[in-house]
């Protein structure tokens, strides 16, 4: 029965280093997958930084002027074509101070003391400085 035991003893050991192995070899294959990944992520980062100086290099304003030029039969903008006349105007509203008439109902509008003028000071008395 002891031979028994020890075969199965080494049955065990074998079986859960093979277990072992096959972790240690599945981690190194995942983690080469994962550097794979991040370099095929610093690619498409470089393609990108390519793709905006393209695009930075295919819109420069001298370039466009030029193309513009070249290929548009542009003229250049007259006072005219943006107002003919002043009656395609709109009428302006009548411009209204409402919080100076909301200032003005609540009395608020009068003048009050600054420090500067001492004179008054001792007659009138502010309306946030009054004695409650």
């Amino acid at each position: 029965m002891l031979r028994y035991l020890n075969v199965l003893a080494i049955a065990l050991l074998v079986g859960s280093a093979l277990y072992a192995y096959s972790i240690k070899y599945e981690t190194i294959l995942f983690s080469e997958q994962i550097v794979k990944v991040q370099h095929s992520i610093e690619r498409e980062h470089d393609r990108i930084g390519i793709l905006r100086a393209e695009w930075a290099y295919l819109t420069r304003p001298e370039r466009l002027q030029a193309l513009a030029e070249k290929h548009l039969d542009l003229q250049q903008l007259g006072t005219d074509q943006i107002v003919r006349s002043s009656a395609q105007l709109p009428d302006q509203p009548p411009k209204v101070d409402t919080i100076g008439r909301k200032l003005e109902a609540l009395g608020l509008s009068e003048p009050t003391n600054t420090p500067r003028d001492l004179s008054n000071a001792a007659n009138d008395v502010t309306p946030s400085a009054r004695p409650r």
